[in-house]
């Protein structure tokens, strides 16, 4: 099956009130939105996140390439242990959080200077807001693509709001969901479930045992599966319908 690899969901995040800017570093590539343009200072936190764990990976190929979760390393960077904990919690490699962890991190840096961000890393989502938001989820070629989302009320926040599918995108997954999100304090966390809940989806009839499984991460507040024209969904989230709109 083809897979969708351009990122054209953000076409149709809508700016609203916030602020919107893109940042890119290498392999990251930010969307974020906040009350003003903070676009020097999250260039400076994607570097201070990333320049430690480049250098953790080049004297350890292996936490680069594990598909299985690696031992705690109590003398590693404080990101690489976060995702050591999350990859052994879903029980995947510690790179399937990178990019939760990477979102976190940044939009815990820019919350020093605004109440409000937003910080969206290749469909994996850090957020504090003040307003009931709603995150669109983006499931390819399903029909309910799009046509649901996550409601997320601004007194649960921050949050993370984490997606993994084996239609959309490049990240490696070993099933053929069209999307698993997946929220969580800490997206980390939520990274590594969704990549491993995904996994677990073959066929839409497979949905019910992902399900079952999140139950057995902890940490996870809720978990939305979705294959072809059927939608799943364990925990405290709250499911809401949406219409498609252009840009905004």
């Amino acid at each position: 099956m083809a897979r969708y690899r351009e990122r054209t969901y953000r076409e149709l995040a809508h700016r609203g009130r916030l602020v919107r800017f893109q940042v890119k570093l290498k392999e990251t590539d930010l969307l974020i939105k906040a009350r003003r343009d903070l676009s020097h200072r999250a260039r400076e936190l994607v570097f201070d996140v990333r320049a430690p764990l480049e250098a953790y990976i080049a004297t350890h190929p292996g936490f680069l390439t594990s598909l299985e979760p690696l031992p705690e390393d109590p003398l590693a960077p404080a990101l690489v242990r976060e995702m050591l904990r999350a990859g052994s919690a879903a029980k995947v490699g510690p790179m399937a959080s990178v990019a939760g962890a990477i979102a976190q991190k940044v939009g815990e840096g820019l919350m020093a200077e605004s109440q409000e961000v937003i910080v969206e890393n290749g469909g994996d989502i850090f957020l504090k807001v003040e307003n009931r938001t709603l995150v669109s989820i983006f499931a390819g070629p399903s029909p309910l693509s799009h046509r649901i989302g996550v409601a997320i009320e601004p007194g649960d926040t921050p949050l993370g709001v984490c997606t993994s599918s084996g239609t959309v995108g490049h990240s490696l997954s070993l099933g053929s969901a069209d999307a698993v999100t997946v929220v969580s304090r800490s997206a980390a966390l939520a990274d590594a479930a969704a990549t491993s809940l995904a996994n677990l989806i073959e066929g839409k009839g497979d949905i019910p045992r992902a399900l079952e499984a999140a139950q057995g991460i902890p940490g996870i507040i809720g978990v939305v599966a979705v294959k072809d024209d059927k939608v799943g969904a364990w925990g405290r989230v709250e499911l809401a319908p949406l219409s498609i709109r252009g840009p905004g």
